[in-house]
């Protein structure tokens, strides 16, 4: 955690958010990761999604099953979600969601949004041509060489 709070502090002077991550395996720091959304003009360049791309590649894998993740935040929706796409096995952090809300970093309409209907949601979400696209999804389904994930 002592390397992800000084990230996070360091990422401040080069124009970032004041978050930093870090993923550990085998007792070592495999990957870093600190807030770029400003730099990059990303939204999803978020401290743990950065972490997570940097131990994708060095691994090679998309699966970070044996990883433990350290972020100076407790994870926003976006990245909770990466995290568990990615298998990581446990999550460390420091600041609340609350203490993120203190200065700006508001995440509670996405949390709201997530236990409404789709058609209450602030963002409309229309579904079209349905049939068409379920032809992808039959295809993945029949094929034998897929990799799972």
């Amino acid at each position: 955690m002592k390397r992800a709070i000084e990230l996070s502090i360091e990422n401040i002077n080069k124009g970032g958010g004041p978050f930093g991550c870090v993923i550990i395996k085998d007792n070592k720091i495999i990957a870093e990761g600190s807030n770029k959304v400003t730099p990059t003009k990303d939204p999803t360049a978020h401290g743990e999604i950065v972490a997570i791309r940097a131990a994708c590649k060095k691994l090679d894998n998309f699966n970070l099953k044996g990883c433990e993740l350290y972020s100076t935040c407790e994870p926003c929706p976006m990245c909770l979600s990466a995290i568990y796409w990615a298998r990581i096995d446990k999550i460390y952090y420091a600041n609340t969601r609350e203490d993120a809300k203190k200065i700006d970093f508001d995440d509670s309409l996405i949390y709201s949004e997530f236990s409404k209907n789709i058609d209450e949601r602030k963002i409309p979400m229309i579904q079209i041509m349905r049939n068409e696209a379920l032809k992808a999804f039959e295809l993945w389904d029949k094929k034998t060489d897929k990799v799972k994930y």
